[in-house]
């Protein structure tokens, strides 16, 4: 029995069983729970309750916050159907916007962004706007979420203030916001790549600490970034697209980078080129390219220059990024460690992509969804670099509790990473797998069996041998009626072996020999007809095969009625090939069998069969003038006209197929499209290298920042020791991740950067030594470096400390005194090292286009001490000129008279009015031209307030409520006192850093 006390379980039983109405107009906050909560049930069992909205709209000024909550979630889902009942609302939604409580501003936004009308789209962007600026770390991040949905409402002419809205959360200091501003970014704006440039070193420091799911989009992000600002790198798989070029080129006797060229051929033993190349290329093409490259109209595959790559080892930005997503090659998910994957397997020197080997099999111990998702991309890597999974080959060895999608994956991947020191284990594991009651899998393996011995020619023998043995077991000599699978194996037992034979015929003659005396055991229409293929294909190799073919061609014509359709044509064809190389007696025995063929073929049901016979029949006599060769072969004997026709016809020389072909496609690692095997809707290739210049990231990238940038000398490219073990600890990452903030922190604007040799030369504090008097006198300075080792001693440093101010000790050597006293310490100028922060008054949207922001200054009032100096700056945004701008305190009678103001605001005045924040008044603006900027000193005493200061604006003749936030750090000021008061102050002081004067 499940009790369900003290839970709102027991509404989804009867969510109807009561009156909702009368409910949601009670006076109670409790009954309005009620019936809400009902409300929400109905929803969640799929009822329309949207006869309600009316009476839920306006329960939705409620001061209960769990009410309020309820309203919320009910308008969100039906705020889309009802539109025009929702707008009614909408000033109670703004009203929320500036409410206290976060949760309660974050739902107001989330409400206001699901109402999807083009009407509030200008105030939904303006409340977006102003929650992104919020102290909330939850509504900025709600404000992230809400800019998809204010984007698809298509507000074109909004589109730079949504982008700019953007910029300013990936800046944030929030890993939740930053998550969920990468997916806005994602949505919004994917191709405005200089927004990420901006904050590229930032967002790299701050993507361990994202939110999982947020950490997948930016992961994508940043690595499309670093490709189009410095494209792909050199030591990485993506190299193949150029290696073919630079081959031709060091032919052709120019200039390339031997070094790698010479490194990719070394890696031909561990790296299919090939196939590598098939994969980088489709990394890079669109839809449009690769259908293309597909048709047959244009076959050539394109190649990157050497300008569109760049070096791993030397290039910070690809550090930082390859340095940001190893620890999360050990996340919790999945998916995150997929996308890490994804960016070494891409942008990682290929001795390098190692490090994902680990990772990723641990995955493979998670549920079977994920498990096969895993072994999608594991495919790819396996078939690209064999070598990196082949010491872990018992990790793909199969269970019997495994779905068949999965099995078959493991065997392919296994053919992939067989060597010969593991292919004797692996063989082990399928002799197990040909016994298992899944024939459709033992079928398979039997497949995967050549696939590895055309990659190992050393075990053919062996593995021979084996095949053979099972086309000896008893169901081969059994007639087939339901038993399919098992036919399927003998099927793929004889074309393992037809493939072992293609790869060296002499040596296998024994086998086609034995397969031969086994033809009338075999009753498979399709294994049968392999072995006559054989039989054809082979017909002049050794000895014995040449004597035997008068006795099997008689065989075949004696059961020739009785055989399959595929059988039938499989024989033709096989005694064409036999009568085309016959000579001698034979020959004479090979016509008759073949005209007793074709004239038992030419009454055959089967028409393709009829069709054949006849076009053998006539091949004899053909008429080559149809064929367009009659020029070429007039000078010809008739015997070779033959023999051209029957090889363009019978296809006695069979072509190499490669391996690949033009039209299977690969995908990114770790998308959707590569598990689908085809174009999933978002997915979107690789951008082109180098397709972003630098001008567009509006941020000085200097040579400076490249020098300053950290030296990784003495480990490998991870910043950790080149172990072979290869073993990742948590002190390599924090080592790491300083040098990124010390690397990321030497960004800044280009003040920054041209007011850095001043640093250097006028530093902020000096210590110095200002000599004796005589030496001084002399102009000789004693503040040269050679004495601040001395200068920096304890000894001298806790002398000068214990120095009382005018006393001497006149029992120390004059040259001693000199020595004690001789340390001094100079501050520089601090206001000009430090950046003054500005903040928002009002918003060019509230503010019918003029912009208003303050900053406090360190300036010292001329009125009176008391006052705290404020900078306002005013910016006409809009298209016309604003008049008559005037800042005053919101109620008068704070105000002073500015026509009285010397006469009135003093130093006693400020001190005996009331406990209130007192506003000298601003000097008014007369006009302000489009796109000016004015420059005004507000005086304010604020009584140590820590509340907002409310402020009135005037401009044109409106009224603009405005709040100045004042900033505790002005409200500090020195207090004077002279060295005893100050002892004995200081020895009051209690807590851990209590310090006692020791007595002179």
């Amino acid at each position: 029995m499940v009790f369900r006390i003290g839970t709102d379980a027991h509404l989804y039983d009867d969510p109807d069983d009561v009156s909702i109405a009368p409910l949601l107009d009670s006076k109670f906050d409790s009954e309005k729970c009620e019936a809400l909560k009902r409300l929400l049930a109905l929803i969640a069992q799929g009822f329309d309750v949207s006869n309600y909205f009316p009476q839920v709209v306006k329960n939705v000024a409620s001061q209960s916050l769990e009410v309020k909550k309820l309203v919320y979630l009910y308008l969100l889902h039906y705020a889309e159907k009802r539109p025009n009942e929702a707008l009614l609302s909408i000033n109670c939604f703004q009203k929320d916007l500036g409410d206290p409580n976060p949760l309660v501003r974050a739902w107001a936004l989330r409400t206001m962004a699901g109402i999807r009308l083009h009407v509030i789209a200008p105030l939904v962007l303006v409340a977006v706007g102003k929650c992104a600026r919020d102290p909330s770390v939850y509504v900025r991040k709600c404000a992230a979420s809400a800019l998809p949905k204010v984007h698809d409402l298509r507000l074109e002419e909004h589109t730079s203030a949504i982008e700019e809205i953007v910029g300013m959360l990936l800046n944030d200091r929030s890993p939740a916001v930053v998550g969920a501003a990468a997916a806005a970014f994602a949505s919004v704006c994917p191709y405005n790549l200089s927004l990420v440039g901006r904050n590229y070193r930032k967002l790299c420091e701050i993507l361990p600490d994202v939110e999982e799911w947020g950490q997948i989009v930016l992961i994508g992000i940043l690595l499309r970034y670093v490709i189009v600002r410095h494209g792909l790198v050199k030591e990485s798989i993506m190299y193949s697209l150029q290696c073919t070029e630079s081959s031709h080129s060091a032919k052709d006797g120019s200039d390339v980078d031997s070094g790698l060229v010479k490194e990719s051929t070394d890696l031909s033993g561990t790296c299919d080129s090939e196939f590598v190349n098939t994969v980088s290329r489709c990394y890079m093409e669109g839809p449009y390219e690769y259908l293309s490259r597909s048709s047959c109209a244009n076959r050539e595959s394109f190649e990157l220059n050497g300008a569109q790559f760049t070096s791993g080892k030397s290039n910070d930005d690809v550090k930082i990024l390859l340095y940001s997503t190893s620890p999360l090659l050990w996340s919790n998910n999945s998916a995150v460690v997929l996308a890490a994957a994804g960016v070494h397997w891409v942008m990682a020197p290929k001795e390098d992509v190692k490090r994902i080997i680990k990772p990723i099999l641990y995955l493979l111990r998670s549920s079977n969804a994920s498990k096969y998702v895993v072994l999608r991309n594991i495919q790819v890597f396996a078939k690209a670099m064999p070598s990196l999974f082949a010491p872990y080959f018992e990790d793909f060895f199969i269970f019997s509790s495994e779905s068949y999608q999965i099995k078959a994956l493991k065997l392919e991947i296994l053919s992939y990473i067989a060597t010969d020191s593991s292919i004797s284990s692996i063989f082990k594991e399928f002799q197990d797998y040909i016994r298992d009651p899944d024939r459709r899998f033992a079928a398979d393996t039997v497949a995967v069996i050549g696939l590895c011995v055309q990659r190992l020619p050393k075990m053919a023998h062996i593995c021979v041998d084996g095949l053979l043995a099972l086309t000896r077991q008893e169901f081969v000599t059994e007639d087939f009626g339901f038993e399919d699978q098992e036919a399927g194996i003998l099927t793929q037992v004889i074309m393992s072996i037809k493939s072992i034979i293609k790869q060296d015929p002499p040596s296998h003659e024994k086998v086609i020999i034995q397969l031969v005396r086994r033809l009338d055991s075999v009753k498979v229409p399709a294994a049968r007809a392999m072995i006559i293929w054989m039989v054809g294909e082979y017909s002049s190799l050794g000895e014995i095969i040449p004597r035997m073919l008068t006795t099997v061609l008689k065989y075949l014509a004696w059961g020739f009625p009785s055989e399959a359709p595929e059988t039938k044509l499989q024989i033709l064809n096989t005694v064409c090939k036999v009568l085309e190389g016959a000579t001698g007696d034979d020959l004479w025995t090979f016509k008759k069998i073949f005209s007793y063929l074709i004239e038992l073929a030419e009454c055959d049901l089967n028409y393709d069969l009829r069709d054949r016979a006849r076009l053998l029949k006539k091949l004899p006599s053909c008429n080559l003038v149809s064929l367009g060769l009659e020029e070429e072969t007039n000078d010809l004997p008739e015997n070779d006209l033959l023999h051209i026709v029957a090889e363009c016809i019978l296809g006695r020389q069979t072509r190499k197929v490669k391996p690949e072909s033009f039209s299977y496609r690969y995908y990114l690692p770790g998308s959707l499209s590569q598990i689908v095997l085809h174009e999933a809707p978002g997915y979107e290739p690789l951008p082109k290298p180098c397709s972003l210049l630098l001008d567009d990231l509006n941020v000085a990238e200097g040579t400076s920042e490249m020098k300053r940038a950290a030296d990784y000398s003495g480990t490998d490219d991870y910043g950790s020791s080149s172990d072979p073990s290869d073993e990742e600890s948590a002190s390599d990452y924090g080592s790491q991740r300083s040098v990124t903030e010390s690397s990321g922190s030497d960004r800044g604007d280009d003040s920054e950067f041209t007011s850095e040799g001043n640093y250097n030369a006028d530093p902020l504090i000096q210590i110095s030594d200002i000599g004796n008097a005589s030496e001084n006198q002399n102009g000789v300075s004693q503040s040269s470096p050679v004495n601040l080792g001395e200068l920096m001693s304890n000894k001298a440093l806790e002398s000068w400390l214990d120095e009382q101010p005018g006393s001497s000790n006149p029992g120390l050597p004059k040259q001693s005194q000199v020595r004690i006293s001789s340390a001094r310490i100079s501050v520089g100028d601090v206001g000009k090292r430090v950046k003054q922060k500005s903040y928002s008054l009002l918003d060019p949207a509230s503010g019918n286009g003029l912009k208003v922001d303050y900053s406090f200054s360190s300036e010292i009032s001329s009125i009176s001490r008391l006052l705290v100096c404020i900078e306002v700056f005013f910016k006409n945004c809009s298209s016309e000129i604003i008049s008559e701008i005037t800042l005053v305190d919101e109620e008068s009678n704070r105000a002073f008279d500015s026509a009285d103001k010397t006469a009135v605001v003093n130093e006693s005045s400020l001190t005996s009015s009331d406990d209130v924040p007192t506003l000298v008044p601003m000097e008014s603006i007369v006009s302000l031209e489009p796109g000016q900027t004015t420059r005004r000193i507000l005086q304010v005493r604020f009584h140590h307030h820590l509340l907002p200061l409310k402020l009135a604006l005037y401009c044109d003749g409106k009224k603009l409520p405005i709040k100045l936030r004042p900033d505790i750090g002005y409200f500090v000021k020195p207090l004077p006192m002279d060295v005893e008061v100050f002892i004995d102050k200081e020895s009051r002081l209690p807590g851990m850093f209590e310090y006692a004067r020791r007595p002179a």
